[in-house]
């Protein structure tokens, strides 16, 4: 990355969508520009999960004019990611690419726990150098991000499946606040916080909030002097005392309440109540960093050879007891041959997700080794991986499944060169090394054009290897199943 180059993160969060632009100038970012539109996606999730019509035009209104502030931006230094809403909306797949035409940038939508590691990173780049353990805890629209970290470092992550939009929807709709639904409302956030109690209880020496609602709570709590500084215990119990007494939400008259925050404060209120019970928190102070700053800083560590992604492939490496040896050596012919096959037209981004399924096909051995690659294309799938969008896990948990075996399972699944190609470039990898050793291959060449594979390889190589030759037949076999031809030679 050259010096003073301009990033952008988008944060496509369940209350409001965020843009923020920093200059990266040498190993600093200096944020620049930021813009804020109340969407409220969490609003307009039916009871079935669907995002409905006026929400969705919510969303794209907000995209359009993030589209404008965002043009002439090279692709690669712009990051745009999703939350809980797009999570769990049943036609977020039919949206997002509509989103993505509207924004100009594609749209990754990201776990529960990588959302709570990209706020850490964003709130803890924000703070000064500490050894202590820090709670920070981000109340979103949708979700509600709990994590313990050192340093830069987390230590523990999650999400619940809570927030101050949902939550407000749920238990205030009608605009009142009384005993009833307010103690309903937090016993709700108690019951959801029981699953972490036991590992976050304790295990921290400062509080920290981050993101709107958090800072909503300290202006309203110092400006009424309930609090002195920050968010306390006692000056949460005076605050819950006025909203009892006033008993509607549109009847609020607190300075620091702005009109565009009012119709989220009653179940944010609730949830962070709740993790001050629930936790033993009994101060905490607002953070100046969160997901949109995590995203700027993690999108800044891909370009200076920090990318959490290659960190979590080697966990997973270990984790999993793999043959690095072998991940190694079908990761190098698979790249090899890709290229080969995609000639002028080879995706670097696409072909990293090659490697990184190729340093991960034998995952699933875990599990169990019959029919292995489908235990590695669901753990790729659903696992906790660090660094990596939902789409991204799910281009390797297809480049897992397709590794061996019949290919009719894959009819519907790849629409472009670049999957055939890469699928192919991995099975002929495994295939060549099948017997895990460090063989001396002969010259192997490539090309592939319309729907037929051309595979030369050194004279006479075939004959010396027939087992090889036998699978490299049953290979062109499979693919006839797509109707598609592999085509044997030599040189």
């Amino acid at each position: 990355m050259q010096a003073q180059s301009l990033l952008a993160a988008v944060d496509l969060g369940s209350n409001s969508f965020r843009l923020q632009i920093a200059r990266a100038e040498g190993d600093q970012l200096y944020m620049l520009d930021g813009l804020r539109e109340s969407v409220r996606l969490a609003a307009g999730l039916t009871e079935d999960k669907y995002l409905d019509a006026p929400a969705r035009e919510r969303a794209l209104k907000a995209l359009a004019r993030f589209a404008e502030r965002l043009r002439g931006l090279p692709p690669e230094m712009v990051r745009a990611v999703g939350t809980n809403s797009l999570r769990v909306a049943r036609n977020s797949a039919e949206f997002i690419p509509q989103a993505e035409r509207v924004l100009g940038f594609p749209i990754e939508v990201i776990a529960g726990k990588e959302e709570a590691r990209l706020i850490y990173l964003g709130v803890a780049h924000g703070l000064p150098p500490s050894s202590e353990h820090r709670l920070v805890i981000d109340i979103g629209g949708g979700s509600t991000e709990f994590i313990i970290g050192s340093g830069l470092s987390p230590i523990r992550l999650e999400s619940l499946y809570m927030g101050c939009v949902s939550f407000s929807g749920r238990f205030f709709a009608d605009g009142k606040i009384n005993k009833h639904n307010l103690k309903q409302a937090e016993l709700a956030a108690r019951s959801e916080l029981q699953t972490i109690v036991a590992d976050y209880r304790g295990q921290w020496r400062e509080a920290l909030g981050s993101s709107g609602t958090a800072r909503m709570l300290v202006e309203v709590l110092e400006q009424n002097g309930y609090s002195e500084s920050g968010i306390t215990r006692d000056g949460l119990e005076q605050l819950r005392a006025y909203m009892l007494r006033v008993g509607e939400v549109q009847r609020l008259n607190l300075p620091g309440l702005k009109a565009d925050r009012l119709h989220a404060f009653a179940g944010g209120f609730a949830i962070m109540y709740a993790a001050f019970c629930e936790l033993g928190i009994f101060h905490m102070q607002p953070a100046s960093g969160a997901l949109r700053e995590g995203v700027l800083y993690d999108l800044w560590g891909r370009f200076h050879d920090n990318d959490m992604r290659d960190v979590t492939v080697q966990q997973f490496i270990r984790r999993y007891h793999l043959d690095a040896r072998q991940a190694k050596r079908v990761a190098g012919l698979a790249d090899l041959l890709a290229r080969q096959f995609l000639a002028n037209t080879v995706d670097e981004e696409a072909m990293r997700s090659l490697g990184w399924a190729a340093y991960l096909h034998e995952i699933g051995i875990s599990v169990a080794h019959s029919g292995y690659h489908k235990h590695s294309a669901y753990i790729l799938e659903n696992a906790d991986m660090p660094g990596f969008s939902k789409k991204e896990q799910h281009r390797l948990s297809l480049l897992a499944l397709s590794q061996r075996g019949g290919l009719e399972k894959l009819r519907g699944q790849l629409h472009e060169t670049q999957d055939l190609a890469q699928i192919m470039a991995l099975r002929l990898a495994i295939l060549f090394y099948r017997n895990r050793s460090d063989v001396t291959l002969p010259g192997i060449y490539g090309h592939f054009s319309g729907n037929k594979f051309h595979l030369q390889l050194d004279a006479g190589w075939l004959a010396q290897n027939p087992l090889t030759e036998t699978a490299l037949h049953e290979e062109a076999k499979r693919w006839k199943e797509l109707f598609i031809n592999m085509q044997l030679g030599e040189v």
